[in-house]
This record gives structure tokens, sequence and C-alpha cells, in this order.
């Protein structure tokens, strides 16, 4: 039988290349017999898989960041019950995040098996990248749900396999590459998926391979307005008219990262999927649950001066975030304080006044946290505290933090109606009893009159108390 094959044409590709191309054309008239083999086959198909990887983190990280203490909806251009945190099998957000990521390792399962082998110019390096790409996939699978299928109609595997299959993608990468840097890009993601495992030992052979050797590793994907693939985070964060998110006020001075001068449509920022910031954050949480805070809280100092201190910042026009939407009374004033809970002490420089003129923002990596607050941090749990608070603020904007507070998606009603193999277990989302229910990750009360914004729950310190649950803080297990 002959199969009708929707292929992407790229004029380069989307990850850190620049001048991108992500049209989707596709030609009913070809078929997997007449495209397999044709020249440069397997390039554009790899091409297709980095837009088809832009798309996907247009589902995931809008959707992901909302299921956060991160931001709030504040509109109705996307989800409404995320926030809540609400999540069904039946909501078409669960399944068009499903959908994303299970289009685009299918995409890389069929490059590897068929399309590879039938191109006599595909090189190691797209063999590599197309590797790669498949193991995140199946990396964001076992980050973002309880389970997936690994292959179509397939069982429902839990996230341990999908992060072994992701092991094995990138393992291959690694042996296939040649060019040094792409081989720290695969050595991070590596440490990244022995993190979610709870691999200790493996996530720190790799996490201090880059910390020592690539600090400022940084992969970006980027995106191409002009072509119909916006980063809709840039959208809903600054482009949009309608304030569509709000971040909670303690981290208002980390929002945007992603933001346009002149035209939007030509100038979409990336969103950094892997980044040397991971490989500290790693080893330091491995110290802490080693029992060695000093070097935990010399790790913590070194990503801030060697990383952080030296990514790179931009000026913007800040008055496009009027914060008014469902929920009108965010702060707009760089005199106001704020709580991270009621039981906090107010601290300053966390709100920026938009309307005074450009605001400074911080376009890959920003923190609150100073080397004077590690020195000052005494106990294990202190400590631990202003890690969780750091990979919050450096991962902010990027889906990370919801995976971090050990929030899973359940497998779709989609897949339920067309997949024997998935059980009750599997359509029910994972929602820890330690998460505030009913808007609560996100509240806080605004005294205008004393200029004070309380944070009704501090879900670091929550993290903190909870350190032994499952799905969270994995090197402390």
């Amino acid at each position: 039988m002959f199969h009708k094959i929707g292929y992407i044409i790229g004029m380069a590709t989307a990850l850190t290349f620049t001048g991108c191309q992500l049209k989707e054309v596709v030609n009913p008239n070809i078929t997997d017999e007449s495209y397999l083999g044709t020249t440069q086959s397997a390039q554009i198909w790899l091409n297709g898989m980095y837009r088809q990887l832009a798309l996907t983190l247009n589902e995931v990280v809008t959707d992901a960041e909302i299921t956060s203490d991160n931001y709030y909806n504040n509109s109705s251009l996307s989800n409404k019950v995320f926030d809540i945190p609400t999540i069904l099998y039946s909501d078409l957000d669960v399944d068009n995040m499903q959908r994303a990521i299970g289009k685009l390792r299918e995409m890389g399962d069929y490059g590897i098996a068929k399309i590879i082998p039938a191109d006599k110019e595909a090189t190691a390096h797209i063999k590599a990248e197309m590797a790669f790409v498949t193991g995140y996939a199946c990396l964001l699978s076992g980050e973002l749900y309880k389970g997936l299928p690994l292959t179509a109609n397939g069982p429902v595997v839990p996230s341990a396999d999908l992060f072994a299959k992701a092991i094995q993608h990138f393992k291959s990468a690694l042996a296939l590459q040649t060019d040094a840097t792409r081989k720290n890009y695969y050595t991070l993601a590596l440490a990244r998926t022995y993190y979610n495992l709870g691999d200790k030992v493996n996530a720190v052979l790799y996490a201090d391979a880059i910390m020592k050797t690539a600090p400022l590793l940084l992969l970006n994907v980027k995106f191409d307005g002009v072509n119909g693939v916006s980063n809709t985070m840039q959208t809903y964060t600054f482009s949009s008219s309608t304030n569509t998110y709000a971040p909670l006020p303690r981290l208002d001075f980390l929002d945007p990262k992603y933001y346009h001068v002149g035209n939007m449509a030509t100038d979409q920022k990336p969103i950094a999927i892997l980044k040397g910031e991971e490989a500290y954050l790693i080893m330091a949480e491995a110290a802490i649950g080693s029992g060695n805070l000093a070097g935990a809280k010399t790790i913590l100092k070194n990503l801030i001066q060697e990383v952080v201190s030296k990514r790179p910042l931009a000026s913007v026009n800040g008055s496009l975030a009027k914060r008014k939407g469902n929920r009108s009374d965010y702060p707009l004033l760089a005199t106001v304080a704020v709580k991270a809970d009621p039981q906090a002490p107010a601290r300053n420089g966390l709100i920026l006044d938009r309307q005074a003129g450009n605001i400074t923002v911080y376009t890959v990596s920003g923190t609150s946290v100073q080397a004077a607050n590690i020195d000052a941090a005494a106990t294990e749990d202190e400590v631990l505290y202003l890690l969780c608070l750091m990979r919050q603020e450096i991962f902010m904007s990027e889906g990370r933090r919801m995976t971090d507070l050990g929030i899973r998606f359940p497998v779709s009603q989609v897949e339920m109606q067309n997949n024997p193999h998935v059980g009750a277990a599997d359509i029910v989302a994972v929602i820890p009893a330690y998460i505030p229910l009913q808007l609560g990750m996100d509240d806080f009360i605004y005294d205008k009159a004393n200029g004070l914004v309380t944070i009704k729950n501090d879900l670091n310190k929550i993290l903190v108390q909870n350190k032994k649950a499952v799905g969270v803080l994995p090197m402390l297990k």
C-alpha cells in the first residue's frame, strides 16, 4: 500500500541556526516509495523534525507554565483550568500536547528506521541529530506524563521506561556525533534524563563533565513568525495586547524572557531546551543528597558567578504588561515589596516599574538568590530551599516547573478511545496532595496602601517540606 507523506521543507535547522524557514508543505502526490532515497531526503526530514520540535514546545511550554506557580492565565486565550489545577484526560490540551510529542517521536522513529537507510547522503551528523531529537521527545514524555505509549497504539509504559528510551537515543547520538559542542548537548541531555530517573551516579557523571568543560552551554530552539511558527509563550507573555499570562509577583522581575522589538513576526525569541545551569543544579542537589552542604553551597555560588551573571540582558519596553484581565490587582510599581508567604520576610527588587520606561530582562537565566543568601543558609532545608528557588527562577518560562512540582498529565481520552492498552489508572493525572488547589498556587494579597504583596503559598517551602515525596527532588532519594 502506498502512504501519503506530509513533509517539511526548511532552508536551515530550527536549532541554534539563524535564517530558518519553518514552512510545512504537505504534498498528496508524494508517497513513501517515491520519497525514500531521494536527494537529501534525510536532511529534509530532519528539518521537519526541527519544525515539529518548535511546534511541540509551543504546546508544552505554555500549558506547563500555567500548570505551576510560575504563571496565571489572566485571559481566555488558553486553558482556563490548569491553573486550578484541574487536569482531566478529556481536556483537549492534554491531547494536543500528547499528539505533538507523539508526532515528534514517531517522525524520529520513521526517520531512523526508513529514511536514513534509504539515503546514501545521510551523514553521521544527520543520524546523530535525528536520534537526539527523538530522544528529546521521549524525555518530554517522561517529564510531563505519568506514562505514554512508545509506539502507536502500544502499551502505556511508565516514565522510567520513557527515560530509558531517551537515554538509548542520546547515547546513540553521542556515539555518532563528532562536533564537540553538539556532543556536549547530548551529554547534558543524558545528565537531565538520569536526574529524572534518580540515578545519582550517572547524573553526576554527565553533569560534572558539562560543569567543568562547557558551563555556558546553551541549546535554543528558534521560531519563525514569518512562516507560521511563532513562539506562543512570547505571544502570551509579551506580544499579546490582552496580557494573557501574568507571573507570580515574586517572579515579576523575570518576565518577559521572550519579547519583540519592532516587527513581531520577524523578531521571535528562542526557547532554551538545554543550558549549562542545569549541570550545576544537578550537582548541587546531589551534594545535598549526600550530606555535603558545603559542597552544594560552593556549587550554587559558582553557578551565579560563572554562568548566570554572564548570561545576556536586554532593555525592553515593559509598558505592554499592564497586568489586567481576569485579575487586575497585579502590582506595577518597583516600590512594592513581596513576601513569599505570610510568614516570610518582605523583599524588595522583585517587582519592576514597567510604566517608567524600559526594563531590564534576563534573556537566558536570572535569579534573585545572591551569594550572601547561600552563605547564610545553615541547614540542609535552608540550602535546599535556595536550590528549589534557583531552579524555578532559572528555568522560568521554559516549561520545567510543573515537573519539579511533581505534577504529571494523564493519557488523553483520544488515546484511551483508540488504544485498548490504556487502563483506568492511566487516565488520572498526578496532582500531589501538597499542591494547593483552587488557584492556590497563583494566589496573593496586594495591600496597595502599604505597597506589600503577600503570596498565599510558597511552593519552594512546600517542596522542601515534602522532599521525600515521589516525583520531586530525585537526587535526595
